[in-house]
């Protein structure tokens, strides 16, 4: 194991490469992270281990010694500065999940799938009307970005003249190439947007999630306000740029493999589930999710590492994606893999992901649904000319063009 800690580039140009180069310095390694240093796990088996051992907190006002001065100084202060579930820790985090749980359990993720499958179809026509005018066509921008968004602000009960404002903070907010004085100006401007959305809805209340924890901030659960807002913040950011990762992360692989492609496109209820498992397993969304702290010592001996109470912990999920150790071929894309869903993307244990199924139902429609509206698209560039986002976190593509005939899909929405 090298002494010397991997520095994660925050422009992530090499992801494969840099994960390979983790996964070479041991089940769990040191990193730097834009300036912390942290053991980063990239070993399933040890991260499962880790994502559920009590001695492990994502709370950072209390078990991370250098809280205040790394929130001084680290452009990624607003991942560990944020008080809602994603920060905090036993009771603590229990009592904020289970607001917010209602809200993306099985029988509402079920409702939703006709919302998705409505909001798909307008963007898949706005793109056939777009290419046949001659215009570019990029899935990410044209679908991918938006697909998430409206069923987020669906959700949350936010009207559509805030979408747009809300997109780039948001975005920002994985952006790992910006500078402090950027990162904390982009933090400081989205949660004041969401604090006056809040006071918009507390005017305007409705069916929804926004309205929900309002109350529960209002009445007897008594959230704090910045609990609340912090909470959005979660449920924008979470459910926003990972899906749109996982939405392009999947066509980009089926059409750069056209041998899986066909196998999808035979049998496109059952393989377009198992080309969203594979991706997520082969391209994790996130790729390195900050931070976790040890509240005591922990000790690794087989491995020779011990975590030091209150060092950073650091879930290296792409990287485990592709471990050798656990899934045959690593790199290669195969729909047809036994295990793939043995992925570790959406986490593990108490803060696995509560969006996980919406999602996935997202990915799921979005993928079949594109497929069946644009037969013969491919990848109007070469592979090597996609550039990824520039950030540690987000494991994704910048854009991705694309080229087809394309048609209308019958029962699609005008």
């Amino acid at each position: 194991m090298s002494n010397t800690p991997l520095v994660l580039d925050p422009k992530a140009r090499d992801r494969v490469g840099e994960d390979r180069e983790l996964r070479s310095r041991g089940r769990v390694a040191r990193v730097d992270l834009l300036g912390v240093e942290a053991w980063a796990v990239s070993h399933p088996d040890y991260l499962k281990r880790l994502l559920v051992d009590n001695r492990v907190s994502k709370d950072s006002r209390r078990h991370y010694p250098d809280f205040e001065q790394t929130v001084q100084r680290w452009p990624l202060w607003l991942w560990i500065a944020v008080e809602n579930m994603f920060t905090a820790y036993g009771t603590d985090h229990r009592a904020l999940r289970r607001l917010v749980g209602p809200a993306f359990n099985h029988r509402r993720t079920q409702a939703m799938r006709p919302v998705i499958q409505t909001i798909t179809d307008r963007l898949l026509e706005r793109m056939l009307t777009k290419q046949r005018a001659g215009d570019r066509v990029d899935l990410r921008a044209d679908f991918a970005h938006q697909l998430p968004m409206d069923v987020i602000h669906h959700l949350m009960g936010m009207p559509r003249a805030w979408q747009e404002a809300m997109a780039e903070p948001v975005g920002k907010v994985f952006d790992t190439s910006l500078d402090m004085a950027a990162a904390l100006q982009n933090g400081e401007a989205l949660k004041a947007l969401l604090g006056r959305f809040v006071k918009h809805k507390r005017e305007h209340p409705g069916d929804d999630l926004t309205t929900d924890l309002i109350r529960a901030r209002d009445g007897e659960m008594r959230l704090s306000e910045e609990q609340l807002v912090d909470t959005l913040l979660l449920v924008f950011s979470a459910g926003y740029e990972t899906t749109v990762g996982l939405i392009v992360n999947t066509h980009r692989n089926l059409l750069t493999h056209p041998r899986q492609l066909e196998i999808v496109r035979r049998n496109p209820e059952e393989a377009t589930v198992a080309a969203v498992q594979e991706t997520l397993r082969r391209d994790a969304s996130v790729a390195f999710l900050p931070l976790r702290y040890a509240t005591e010592p922990i000790d690794l001996p087989e491995i020779g590492v011990r975590i030091e109470q209150g060092e950073p912990i650091l879930a290296a999920y792409s990287a485990a994606g592709r471990h050798p150790d656990i899934f045959d071929q690593p790199d290669a894309f195969d729909v047809l893999r036994s295990n793939a869903s043995a992925h570790l993307s959406f986490g593990h244990g108490a803060h696995m992901c509560l969006g996980a199924p919406l999602a996935v139902a997202e990915a799921e429609i979005a993928t079949r649904s594109f497929l069946k509206a644009f037969p013969d698209a491919v990848i109007a560039v070469e592979e090597e000319q996609l550039t990824p986002v520039e950030s540690i976190i987000s494991n994704s593509l910048s854009a991705l063009p694309i080229t087809t005939s394309g048609r209308i899909p019958s029962g699609a929405a005008a």
